[in-house]
C-alpha cells in the first residue's frame, strides 16, 4: 500500500507536466501534440537525471487498447473490402521494409565490427521489450538493443508526423475538437477493447493489448455494428499515457558509455527511414496512392503510433493499420528463429 502510494506521488507531478507540454505543443499548432509533448518532456526528465523512479509499464497497455479501440472503427465493410484489394501492395511494402532492414543491418555490422545478429536484433523493426528478450537468449547485452530500438522509434514518431505536416500544413482539427460526453456507447467499445487484449494474453499472441483490442473491435464493426468513438479527452489522456512512457525509456545509464553508440543508432535508425520513405513514396507515384498513407504505413515504428498519427492527420487509418500489421505478422513469429540462425552461422565461423 506505502508502495503504490509512493508510486501515485511521484507519477502524478510527472503526468502534470507532461499534460502541460501536450498543452504548449497543441497551442503551438504541432502535430500529435497530447502524445510528443509528454515523450519530449518525459525524455527530458529521465535523460537529465531530474526523474530517476519507473513508469509502471502498465500504463502503456492502457493507452495501447484505447487507440486500437478506436483505429478499429475505421474497418468498415468497405474498409476490408478495400484493403483486400490492396493486398499484394501492402504485402509488397512490408516485404520490402523487411529486405531494407535487413541491408541496414549488415551495414552498420561491418562499419561498426559489431555482431551481425546483435547489429539485426537492434535494426530490426520490434518492439524494445521483445529485442531485449531476444538479445538475452544469445547472450547479447541487451541495453544498446533497447536503446537501438528506442531511439528509432522515438524518431520516427517524432520526423514522420512532423514531415507530413511541413509539407501538407495543419490539419483542419475543428470537428474533431468538439466536447463529446459520454454515453454506453463508449462503455461498450471500452469492454470489447479489454476482452479482444485478454483473450489474445490467454493465446499468448504477440502486442495482446494492441492486438486483441484492435481485433475486438474491427470484427464488431465489420459486421456492421456502430459504436461511438471514444471522446477526446480520452483519446488525448491515452496519448499521454503512450508519450509519457515512451520517453521514460530513455534512461541516463543508456546514455553514459560515451562511446557514439547513440550516434551510429540514430544514424542507422534514420537511415532505416529514409530508405523505406522512398519505397513508398516510388509505389505511391506509380499506383496513385496517398502519399501519405503509405509512408505512415511503410514507416518501421510502433503500429500504435502510426495509427494514432494517421487518425491525426486525416490519412486512410485503417490502410495504414493494415500494412503496419501485416509486417507485425509477417516478422515477429520469425525475427527470434532468424537471429538464432545468423548467430550459429557467426559462432561457427
Amino acid at each position: 500500500m506505502k508502495a503504490n502510494l509512493q508510486t501515485v506521488a511521484l507519477l502524478t507531478p510527472l503526468y502534470a507536466a507532461a499534460a502541460a507540454a501536450g498543452w504548449v505543443f497543441k497551442t503551438g499548432g504541432l502535430p500529435l501534440p497530447w502524445m510528443l509533448g509528454p515523450l519530449v518532456l518525459s525524455a527530458g526528465c529521465y535523460v537529465s537525471g531530474l526523474a530517476r523512479f519507473k513508469v509502471p509499464v502498465r500504463t502503456r497497455p492502457v493507452g495501447q487498447m484505447t487507440v486500437a479501440a478506436q483505429v478499429g472503427l475505421t474497418f468498415t465493410p468497405t474498409a476490408f473490402a478495400s484493403l483486400l484489394e490492396l493486398a499484394p501492395m501492402i504485402v509488397g511494402l512490408a516485404v520490402a521494409s523487411g529486405v531494407l532492414a535487413s541491408l541496414v543491418a549488415i551495414v552498420l555490422a561491418r562499419a561498426t565490427g559489431m555482431r551481425l545478429a546483435q547489429a539485426f536484433v537492434s535494426t530490426f523493426p520490434t518492439s524494445p521489450v521483445e529485442a531485449a528478450v531476444i538479445a538475452e537468449r544469445l547472450g547479447i547485452a541487451p541495453a544498446p538493443v533497447v536503446l537501438a530500438q528506442t531511439v528509432r522509434i522515438a524518431m520516427i514518431v517524432f520526423l514522420v508526423p512532423m514531415s507530413i505536416y511541413l509539407v501538407d500544413g495543419m490539419p483542419d482539427r475543428s470537428a474533431t475538437g468538439l466536447a463529446q460526453g459520454f454515453a454506453i456507447g463508449h462503455l461498450a467499445l471500452a469492454a470489447l477493447a479489454v476482452a479482444g487484449a485478454l483473450v489474445f494474453r490467454l493465446l499468448r499472441l504477440s502486442n495482446p493489448f494492441f492486438l486483441g483490442a484492435l481485433a475486438a473491435s474491427a470484427a464488431t464493426t465489420a459486421i456492421g455494428v456502430q459504436l461511438p468513438p471514444f471522446p477526446p479527452l480520452v483519446m488525448a489522456l491515452a496519448q499521454i499515457a503512450l508519450g509519457t512512457w515512451l520517453g521514460s525509456v530513455f534512461r541516463r545509464e543508456l546514455f553514459a558509455a560515451g562511446d557514439g553508440r547513440i550516434l551510429v543508432t540514430s544514424v542507422s535508425a534514420l537511415a532505416l527511414l529514409v530508405l523505406i520513405s522512398a519505397v513508398a513514396l516510388g509505389l505511391a507515384h506509380l499506383g496513385g496512392y496517398p502519399w501519405e498513407t503509405l509512408v505512415l504505413g511503410a514507416a518501421p515504428g510502433g503500429v500504435t503510433e502510426m495509427a494514432l498519427t494517421a487518425k491525426y492527420l486525416g490519412t486512410e487509418v485503417a490502410l495504414v493499420t493494415a500494412i503496419q500489421l501485416t509486417r507485425i505478422f509477417l516478422f515477429m513469429p520469425n525475427i527470434p528463429w532468424v537471429v538464432r540462425l545468423i548467430d550459429r552461422s557467426e559462432t561457427r565461423r
